[in-house]
């Protein structure tokens, strides 16, 4: 099975991520955690110019291929090698980020997003999607304090330092993606304490996994 967390910045993706998979892992599950940019070795270099802020000057499009990069190989080298040996995948962020990020905060066409997607991931879709949903402003504050916590701000800061206003559109493009996507899509309140989110999103996840 493959599950994706998604969610704007400070949502608590890589949390709720580790919660989980202990959770699956205590009920005899195979779990591997993973995330996008830089779920693998190519991944870490591409994740170190995208996040950069010092390369706040990247073109829409350019951002754009380095991403279908970093996923075409994290799925050849990574999620589908686990899928293979019946592992449960859990990935934070995936190419509904692609949408809401690049589609509905930079502009790029979504119809032209829809088709270098699919190449990017050759048929493979999440089973299940985890939207954390919070206000961009709240995102932010905790984005930041987690930044500077983890001294990444200087070199992982890119998308933090974007406005409120492209945080807000990225908010609104994923809940366009949930409501087009209701078989896959679960949203999720992100902005109450981790436990209280970790509560609905075990329910979510037992209950899917009970069929």
């Amino acid at each position: 099975m493959f599950i994706t967390f998604e969610g704007i910045e400070g949502s608590g993706k890589s949390t709720q991520i580790t919660k989980l998979a202990e959770h699956l892992r205590t009920q005899g599950k195979g779990v591997a955690t993973t995330f996008e940019p830089g779920g693998h070795a190519l991944g870490k270099a591409l994740r170190a110019m995208l996040l950069d802020p010092a390369n706040k000057d990247l073109s829409p499009r350019a951002e754009l291929f380095l991403y279908l990069a970093d996923r075409a190989q994290h799925l050849a080298q990574v999620v589908r090698p686990a899928l293979n040996e019946d592992i449960v995948v859990l990935c934070d962020r995936f190419a509904d980020s692609t949408t809401a990020y690049q589609g509905y905060g930079r502009g790029v066409d979504l119809g032209e997003l829809r088709a270098v997607n699919a190449m990017a991931v050759d048929g493979l879709w999440p089973d299940l999607t985890l939207l954390l949903d919070l206000p961009p402003d709240v995102g932010l504050k905790r984005a930041f304090s987690r930044n500077i916590a983890d001294g990444t701000a200087a070199t992982e800061g890119r998308f933090e330092a974007e406005s409120l206003a492209f945080h807000t559109r990225v908010r609104e493009g994923y809940l366009a993606l949930a409501a087009l996507n209701k078989d896959r899509f679960r949203i999720v309140d992100a902005s109450r304490p981790p436990d209280e989110v970790f509560g609905d999103v075990r329910l979510i996840v037992d209950k899917y996994l009970a069929g």
